[in-house]
């Protein structure tokens, strides 16, 4: 097959039939970096998990499947012209929404009540794109009238109803399996026939944040199924590293790579209701 792309995580190749084999690899990235070394099984965990939320998903928009994969870490997807934009829905206050609010009260140009903190529950899921940024660079917030400015008002609203539509849904499914969906990263992108589509990945430990419910306290970071726990292990004086430094992050230790892994099975798990074999 034809290598057409690698990013962070995936590697895409072109099919002779002119399909797009996407295979997700056991890569893990944060802070605009790739780690070392990989999580075991997590490119058949997001793989796994998509499709299934893609069944979840079917009735508010259509996806890029197009047929079997050869292995659990690998889908057979149509091409798509994708939207020039990170299309994001919060319904938590976290990461860089967090940061953002911090600063000036408001996400992606989005004002929010004053005196919300950690891990505070938003009045209602908000939509905060923003650009999106080649390997190695970071992506940057924008508003609502920035996406209308780069893809048009009518897209533009369409991109948003989506994006919050997707969140709700999987907000709720979520709910009902413990979980709190935080926030959620999707694909966008035009199929042949102009219609937007799902690509990419969906509702993953790494387009999303997840939090166990049981465990929630707005007031300081969650406990998460998701990268956060690398995250959080880079920023410790444990690993030593200055994100602003400049320099690459330090390998992993074993202890949380398999942590790690371990977070990523049950976010599987628990949503879906499978075991995973692997």
């Amino acid at each position: 097959m034809k290598h057409v792309h690698s990013g962070k995580v995936r590697d895409l190749f072109e099919t002779d039939e002119g399909l797009l084999l996407m295979v997700a690899s056991d890569r893990i990235s944060a802070f605009d970096h790739v780690l070392e070394p990989e999580i075991p099984d997590k490119g058949a965990i997001l793989t796994q998990l998509s499709l299934w939320w893609f069944d979840q998903l079917s009735d508010i928009v259509p996806h890029h499947l197009a047929g079997a994969a050869p292995d659990a870490r690998s889908m057979v997807c149509k091409p798509l012209t994708m939207v020039p934009v990170e299309c994001v829905a919060r319904g938590y206050l976290a990461g860089s929404g967090l940061a953002d609010y911090r600063r000036d009260g408001a996400v992606s140009g989005v004002r929010l009540p004053q005196g919300l903190q950690d891990g505070s529950r938003l009045p209602e899921p908000i939509f905060t794109p923003s650009t999106k940024a080649p390997i190695g660079e970071h992506d940057e917030p924008i508003s609502f009238d920035q996406v209308v400015a780069e893809v048009g008002k009518e897209t533009a609203e369409e991109l948003r109803r989506i994006t919050l539509a997707v969140y709700t849904r999987g907000a709720e499914i979520a709910h009902e399996r413990g979980i709190i969906l935080a926030d959620t990263k999707i694909e966008l992108g035009w199929d042949s026939n102009g219609v937007l589509t799902l690509g990419d990945e969906a509702l993953t430990p790494d387009s999303s944040r997840f939090w166990p419910l049981d465990q929630w306290e707005p007031g300081h970071a969650q406990p998460s199924f998701d990268k956060q726990y690398v995250r959080d292990w880079l920023t410790s004086p444990e690993s030593g590293w200055d994100k602003s430094s400049g320099e690459a992050p330090p390998r992993l230790p074993d202890e949380v790579v398999e942590r790690t892994r371990q977070r990523y099975v049950e976010a599987y798990e628990r949503l879906t209701g499978h075991s995973f074999t692997g």
